[in-house]
Order: C-alpha cells, then structure tokens, then sequence
C-alpha cells in the first residue's frame, strides 16, 4: 500500500501528488468508461483551435484521459502525448510541474483538465511559455472554482449533521480571474480567458461519487479527511443532494465549470497595444459626445 503523508512538503503544496499519480494509474484500466467531461472538454477545446489560423507541425498534449487528447489538424505533423500515468498509455510520462521540454522547442501546447492538480500553476505556466518558440500557443481548459457546488455543500452539510465536524471534500480550484492574471505573469502575449459550465445530469448522486473516483479526480489535497468517509455520511449527503437539487424526474445535477485559456509567447510580429495619447481619433468623436477637460464640472 501507498503512504500518505499528512502534512504538506512545503506551504505551497496544497495537492499530495503522490496520491494523485497512484489514482490516475489505478484508474487508467477503466477510464474509458468515465472519460465523458474529457471527451467534452476536448470537442470544445477543439472548436477553438480551430479558429486559429495557424499550423502548428509539433504540439504537446496534456490531457486527464487517452481519447481527449487533440486529433490531428492541417499543418500539424507530430503530436507527443503526455501524462503522469504510466496506465494512461502517453508517449511520455512527466510531471507536469517539470515539463522536459527544452526552451523555445514546441510550436503549441494544448491541456485538458490537468493542471488544476498543480501544486505551483504558476511555475507550470512559467515552463510551459519558456518551451514555446516565438509565436507559439498555448491552450488550455482547466476546472474553476464553481466546479462540484452542489456536492460540496451536501458533503459538508452531511458531515456536519453525523459528526459534528466537517472536512475539505472537493479539491479548490481557481477562478477566471485567477487564471487570467497568472497568464500575464508567466509573460504570455494576449492572454484571453472565458468560462462555461457544464451540466451533468445523475439518477443518483453516489453515481456521482463513483464516476470520481472512476475518473481518479476524487480528493487528494494534504487536508483531506486521512480515513474512509463514513456510509452515514454519503448515504446523509446523498438525501441532502436529492432534496435540494433534485429535479421532477428525480435526477440530480452536477455543475462542472470550466475554465478555457489561450495565450502566445511574444514575437515582434505580434500586435502591440498603442502608447497612451498616440490614438489619432478621440474617444468623445467615436461615441459622438462632448469632452470635457479634467477641470470642467460635467453638468446633468
């Protein structure tokens, strides 16, 4: 059996790593009965890249399930598929936190729903633009801070009511925000980040539970309970779930958001935003009112 440690290496480390290698292998055998949100998460990774005109002949793959990973598109001529799972078949199994990609070597990378298991995203964004050559892109889709609401507050409501006490039960996740400010400081070129939300339907939430686990995405931060749920609790969390959010048919809903990012390393071909005061047409013209000067009263 795998040891877990209870306490974090260093203040950053908020996801045990270990424990998350060891799921994703135990998982892998049987992924492809609960790839559905990687399957879904790559269409719409997709549709994206498919409005990028560009060709990109060599592109890195990171991605949570061996069927998600992007299909070859025009111009692209190799595309190396990576993982931390050995069972997930990648040509190359790495961390993701240390990328073995040589700086300025790749023409695009493309992630999907595996770096919000990073302990140090920022440094992971940092090795990612590094290993891009000039122009290069980087896409991504990673799961946001809404992601699992209802089964957060039914896990921590039950928890509360059986035990007296409650526990981390969902791994955190970062926002749109978050993710957009760290693609400026990792010195990405034209950043853009939009969310959506996906929305699966349950005939049980322990159905739920199980398609976790099946995913290896169940809990692995340092601050997780350190022993087995107790059946009184799931079996309180799943009568919560049902009596809240449970629709007329009986069926519960599972909120996925999702987070989707684009950036480029910078190149002098780029375009460049205009120095402030070099614009020939003022802002008063284009929307057709009147300027006022800093020491003017604006009247009603």
């Amino acid at each position: 059996m795998m040891k877990q440690t209870s306490k974090p290496a260093s203040a950053i480390e908020v996801f045990d790593r270990n424990l998350l290698r060891h799921r994703r292998e135990r998982a892998a055998h049987g992924i492809s009965q609960y790839d559905f949100l990687y399957k879904e998460v790559a269409e719409r990774l997709a549709e994206r890249l498919d409005l990028v005109k560009r060709e990109f002949p060599l592109m890195v793959s990171l991605s949570g399930a061996p069927a998600a990973h992007p299909q070859a598109r025009k111009g692209t001529e190799h595309i190396i598929r990576m993982d931390a799972a050995f069972g997930m078949r990648p040509d190359i199994v790495v961390d993701e936190e240390f990328l073995p990609l040589a700086k300025g070597s790749v023409d695009a990378i493309v992630s999907n729903l595996n770096l919000h298991w990073v302990n140090d995203l920022p440094g992971a964004l940092l090795q990612i633009k590094q290993a891009l050559k000039a122009d290069g892109m980087f896409m991504a889709a990673l799961l946001g801070g809404e992601s699992l609401y209802e089964l957060r507050h039914c896990l921590m409501e039950a928890e509360l009511a059986v035990t007296g006490g409650a526990s981390p039960r969902v791994s955190p996740f970062a926002d749109s925000q978050d993710v957009g400010a760290l693609m400026q400081r990792a010195g990405f070129a034209l950043p853009v980040v939009d969310s959506d939300k996906i929305v699966v339907r349950y005939a049980h939430p322990l159905k739920l539970m199980q398609d976790l686990r099946g995913m290896g995405a169940s809990n692995a931060t340092y601050s997780r309970l350190m022993k087995p749920t107790r059946r009184g609790v799931l079996l309180k969390a799943a009568e919560i779930y049902h009596d809240k959010f449970a629709d007329a048919d009986g069926a519960v809903p599972a909120t996925f958001h999702v987070i989707y990012a684009i950036g480029w390393a910078p190149d002098e071909s780029q375009q460049k935003p205009l120095k402030p005061g070099s614009a020939r047409n003022k802002l008063a013209e284009a929307l057709k009112v009147s300027e006022i000067s800093t020491d003017e009263k604006a009247q009603p």
